[in-house]
This record gives structure tokens, C-alpha cells and sequence, in this order.
């Protein structure tokens, strides 16, 4: 299956379950990878045929800034809803969430979360 890829999207919010958390808030990094049928688009070079992945990453700034959670599984979950119902050739979703900012005392690149999800 073909993919298309988003790594690196930083954006900042306020999820956690500290109090402090949804105050301030932090950055979080995503890493998405979209299964999509991308034939048409390869052979007709029209960004119609495939799914923008300019389009996806409003999305999941809209929908990821949207409302306060606690979790990172919910925030993941939330924005893979979002993907597969607004983008119908979406087939499967790989997605991690990471939090570099996570207040945990110790030393870490960042915490997160991968969920693996596919259009029923």
C-alpha cells in the first residue's frame, strides 16, 4: 500500500492530566503515516487524486487544538477519527504522539503514544 507521510508536525496545546498542563501548555510532536491508493494521482499529477497532506495537517491542527484532554491515547484517537472521517481514501492511520515537554523527572527525548488504526 502506498503511503503518505507527515513527521515532525509540532504543535503546541494543552493536554495532560496535570492542572499546570492545560494552563501553560507544551509542544507535542506528530508522526503520521497515511495508507491511501495513490495510482490515480501518480499517473495524473493532480493533487485531486490523491489526499493533501496540506489538507490533513490543518485538520489535525484544528482538531488537535480544539479541546483540552488528559490523555494522549484520547488525543491520538480524536484526531485519527477526524482523518479517516474527512478523508474517505484514508485506509489506515500509523500515528504517534510524543510529548518532549512531559513533566516527568528524568531524562528523555519525549513520551508518547503509537496507535495503528484501519477504516472498517
Amino acid at each position: 500500500m502506498d503511503k503518505i507521510l507527515i513527521n515532525g508536525l509540532k504543535l503546541f496545546a494543552y493536554h495532560g492530566v496535570n492542572p499546570e498542563e492545560k494552563e501553560n501548555g507544551q509542544n507535542f510532536i506528530f508522526d503520521i503515516e497515511l495508507s491511501v491508493n495513490m495510482n490515480k494521482a501518480c499517473y495524473s499529477d493532480h493533487v485531486e487524486d490523491t489526499v493533501s497532506y496540506a489538507k490533513v495537517v490543518k485538520t489535525v491542527r484544528r482538531i488537535f487544538t480544539s479541546q483540552k484532554y488528559d490523555l494522549l491515547e484520547k488525543c491520538a484517537q480524536v484526531v485519527s477519527d477526524a482523518i479517516f472521517e474527512e478523508y474517505p481514501d484514508v485506509l489506515k492511520i500509523e500515528l504517534m504522539l510524543k510529548k518532549p515537554e512531559a513533566p516527568v523527572s528524568a531524562e528523555f527525548s519525549y513520551m508518547g503514544v503509537h496507535i495503528s488504526r484501519s477504516r472498517s
